[in-house]
């Protein structure tokens, strides 16, 4: 027996909107008011709907749609990311569909379902972790997804990224081969990948036999959250002498402040940053950091998606890992 088809009018009534609204978002959502679209959206992405591309009222001329879900449109990150990701979309004719969630996993899950139900033709996700709800929108959504920026085993998923547990495990121990024995770990926004650098931390120092200590603001990372983070890292950690920071610019704060207060670096204060970012290698003394390839991941993992889409057999998971630079700071 043949399954019976989803509606429109299917659609409208879940939803609690007329049919032409429906029809309205499927060819403009711009033109639909946000709290509708969302609500929109949601049903679509629950009920499995697929517009059907032979009818001209939904259907148009545009290029494939790759979607991309970031958590932050302020952290060059991510930037990087992204340029990875249209150094290959542009040269196979497809266009990049780019959302923000301002790392709230409930944001996410709404974007998840947003960008599913405008036909893309697969997704790329900076986080491996998600709500149960965007894991059923995902599941039912019949399309390649990739997740970059850490490595996960999360079944039937494209995964494409570097070992951040590792990488705060080794740069940790580059701080105590140092002779740095008062290690202080900075944090952000306690994320997934930040939780991991913080685990690889303090094994680390466990190993070591020694003791641990962490500031996390639960803020965007920034040159002026880093001043001010070591600022009160001075008056709960009298004795540190070394500061692991989960990003560049929280380390080039910390960096300033010590400048500013005439704390010899490395030699009263080891600074390590993560990411390698510009900003870390341009200032006087260079940064010490964790490299990572985010180019890269984006480029890679977007070539799989679009092999995956035409049904070219690829490999599905890359650990492109990273590199340890000493800079000047330690």
């Amino acid at each position: 027996m043949k399954a019976q088809r989803i509606t429109l009018d299917d659609i409208a009534t879940l939803a609690g909107v007329t049919k032409m609204t429906v029809s309205r978002y499927l060819r403009t959502p711009e033109k639909v008011k946000p709290e509708t679209a969302e609500r929109i959206a949601s049903v679509i992405a629950e009920v499995g709907y697929q517009p059907d591309a032979d009818n001209p009222a939904i259907s148009s001329n545009i290029a494939p749609r790759i979607g991309v879900l970031i958590p932050s449109f302020n952290n060059q990150i991510f930037a990087d990311v992204l340029a990875g990701v249209e150094s290959v979309t542009t040269a196979h004719g497809y266009q990049t569909l780019v959302v923000n969630y301002d790392y709230d996993s409930q944001r996410e899950e709404e974007q998840i379902a947003t960008v599913l139900a405008l036909n893309v033709k697969a997704l790329l996700l900076t986080e491996s972790l998600h709500t149960l709800r965007a894991e059923k929108y995902l599941k039912a959504a019949k399309i390649p997804i990739a997740e970059v920026m850490g490595l996960s085993d999360n079944a039937g998923r494209i995964n494409v990224g570097f070992d951040n547990y590792r990488a705060g495990f080794d740069m940790t121990n580059m701080l105590l081969a140092s002779g740095k024995t008062q290690i202080i770990y900075f944090g952000s926004m306690s994320d997934i990948r930040d939780e991991q650098r913080y685990a690889g931390y303090c094994k680390a120092m466990e190993e070591a036999g020694l003791t641990v200590g962490r500031i996390a603001p639960n803020k965007v990372s920034s040159v002026s959250i880093g001043t001010g983070m070591m600022t009160l890292a001075r008056q709960m950690y009298k004795e540190m002498d070394a500061i692991l920071c989960t990003n560049d610019d929280l380390a080039v704060g910390v960096l300033q402040e010590c400048l500013a207060s005439g704390i010899a670096v490395p030699q009263e204060m080891a600074i390590a940053g993560f990411h390698g970012l510009e900003i870390g290698q341009i200032v006087n003394p260079r940064l010490a950091s964790v490299l990572t390839p985010r180019f890269e991941m984006g480029k890679v993992a977007t070539e799989i998606l679009i092999k995956k889409i035409k049904g070219l057999p690829t490999i599905e998971k890359v650990d492109l890992h990273y590199r340890l630079s000493m800079g000047e700071t330690i």
